[in-house]
């Protein structure tokens, strides 16, 4: 395929795609998943992995996949699929892309819920509906019942006293932003809104971060709860404390590093190869992509770490870290509670909110760019048929992680076997096409091109050997954490007993599965389309 045979969009400017993969890491996961995670190990201890995890699969990741992009797209292609098949002769190649799809596909699913919940937060914090009381079991119950955590449908109904509706339709208006956007194309859609979107939402970070680090030590009787000890719990490492070993001992937590690094930098997904693709020939990728990862970098350790830890320490105390918060609590029960205590709580409640928005709406807008790019490319499809396509598939996985909201069963599923399994898989898969069967001679020829940073030359072995022997290595001791091990707490069920156990684990894997077979479907029609394309090519030369 030639490049005449490319798509016309491209990205505006350098910076507007700058801002577009950084807006695509910037979310959620910065300023709730990385803190929550902080604050589950020990703080200090979990930064080791975390920046471990950074320099030898963060980084040298996120090079391989504009390097993979940027060659795929000089060979005509923007879809995953066509761009493993660029890089890789064999007939396999383009179907390995599927996860490519689906992994942002599916995860759009439950993260536009997700992003529902923020815009309403921000605004019941907007019209002062958000200041509950100082109990902290009154904001749990709050979000149990808003998210419909205690009965299948539930998220349907509105909460008593908010006018604005259910969470449904905080999910819908979020939904129809992002297909409106989307469908405005690349420069006019997705870099137009992350131009203004992204550059707003440091602005808010910053704001709360200063009143943050001017709080001193404001609880009454309790001088120990300042800000001095509540940066200490996160930065400094306490090796003299039994739990600081057993966290490094801990593979899970080297894998939730290794994951948060996935989605700090959004590797791993099939976003940046795709966004990559649609740069021309000689653009700088090595300094693009060096500078999109330090801006996500700065907006979650800088902006994320630096607001949350502390101010969770300051208004909750020490003894608040050591009972465990998933994302979720953390961000909507947790949080709302420190807000309430804390002085201008309600207005750096509703920047909080606000910005989380805005973070959501950068990343969830990336999620359906390479779906669209194969349903272009591969089927010949208008923006407009590929959209409506698109929409119809994912509305119909939204609807099952709203209706099946009890213990928000469906989305955990999700998050499981899509964002975090598939992850791992096609990570690993994209390092070893890259210095493997590309080469990597031949890949950092590619990413040379156009450079304006010159990358260190054992970058190559640390692509080639280090990088998926750690990805293989910790991926293998998860696995046999998450399937093999028993719980020392009965009430927690391995993945084989919650399948077993429940019919609702066993629908959403069955979506799953056929979710895939349908983009395998589609791919194989794609490759159909390119051969007969080829061919006319082929025939057409002198």
């Amino acid at each position: 395929m030639t490049r005449q045979n490319r798509p016309k969009e491209a990205w505006g400017s350098r910076l507007g795609v700058i801002l577009a993969v950084m807006g695509s890491a910037v979310g959620l996961g910065n300023f709730l998943r990385f803190p929550g995670l902080a604050a589950q190990y020990e703080g200090g201890a979990f930064m080791i992995p975390y920046f471990i995890s950074l320099l030898i699969l963060g980084l040298p990741l996120a090079w391989v996949e504009w390097s993979l992009g940027r060659y795929g797209g000089s060979q005509g292609y923007n879809s995953t699929p066509g761009i493993y098949r660029a890089v890789w002769k064999n007939p396999i190649a383009p179907y390995c892309g599927v996860l490519a799809i689906i992994i942002p596909v599916m995860i759009y699913m439950f993260y536009v819920y997700i992003e529902g919940w923020c815009l309403a937060y921000s605004l019941r914090y907007l019209f002062g509906q958000m200041n509950l009381g100082d109990k902290p079991a009154v904001y749990e119950n709050f979000f149990n019942n808003f998210v419909g955590m205690n009965k299948d449908g539930a998220a349907i109904l509105s909460p008593e006293g908010w006018p604005l509706g259910s969470a449904v339709l905080f999910t819908a208006a979020c939904f129809v932003i992002n297909f409106v956007l989307i469908y405005r194309g690349l420069a006019k859609g997705i870099e137009w809104f992350c131009r203004w979107a992204m550059p707003l939402l440091i602005i808010c970070a910053i704001v709360i971060l200063i009143r943050v680090l001017t709080l001193g030590a404001p609880i009454e009787g309790h001088p120990e709860q300042n800000l001095t000890n509540g940066l200490g719990y996160m930065w400094n490492l306490d090796v003299t404390k039994e739990a600081f070993w057993v966290s490094l001992c801990n593979p899970q937590m080297w894998l939730e590093a290794a994951g948060q690094i996935f989605f700090s930098l959004s590797v791993g997904f099939g976003i940046v190869i795709t966004y990559a693709s649609y740069m021309k020939k000689d653009d700088d990728i090595a300094l693009s992509s060096l500078t999109a990862s330090a801006g996500n970098e700065f907006c979650e350790v800088a902006l994320g770490g630096l607001i949350i830890v502390p101010a969770a320490f300051i208004f909750l105390g020490k003894e608040f870290f050591n009972k465990p918060q998933d994302t979720f609590s953390l961000g909507f029960k947790t949080l709302p509670n420190v807000f309430n205590q804390m002085p201008y709580g309600q207005a750096v409640g509703f920047l909080f909110f606000f910005l989380l928005f805005l973070a959501a709406v950068t990343s969830s807008l990336s999620m359906l760019q390479p779906a669209i790019a194969l349903l272009e490319e591969g089927l010949g499809l208008r923006r407009k048929a590929s959209v409506a396509i698109l929409g119809f598939i994912t509305a119909v996985g939204a609807a099952l992680v709203v209706f099946f909201s009890k213990n928000l069963m469906v989305l955990d599923t999700l998050n499981f076997w899509v964002g975090t399994l598939c992850i791992f898989v096609l990570a690993t898969f994209q390092v070893i096409l890259f210095g493997w069967v590309l080469g990597v001679d031949r890949g950092f020829e590619e990413l040379s091109r156009g450079a304006e940073i010159r990358i260190p030359r054992f970058v190559k072995f640390i692509i080639k050997y280090v990088s998926p022997t750690y990805l293989l290595v910790i991926f293998g001791l998860w696995i046999n954490q998450q399937f093999f091990t028993a719980s020392e707490d009965p009430e927690v069920l391995t993945w084989p007993q919650k399948i077993q156990q429940s019919p609702v684990v066993q629908m959403t894997l069955g979506f799953i599965v056929v979710v895939i077979i349908l983009f395998l479907l589609l791919i194989a029609q794609s490759v159909r389309r390119w051969r007969a394309a080829e061919r006319a090519e082929t025939e057409a030369a002198p």
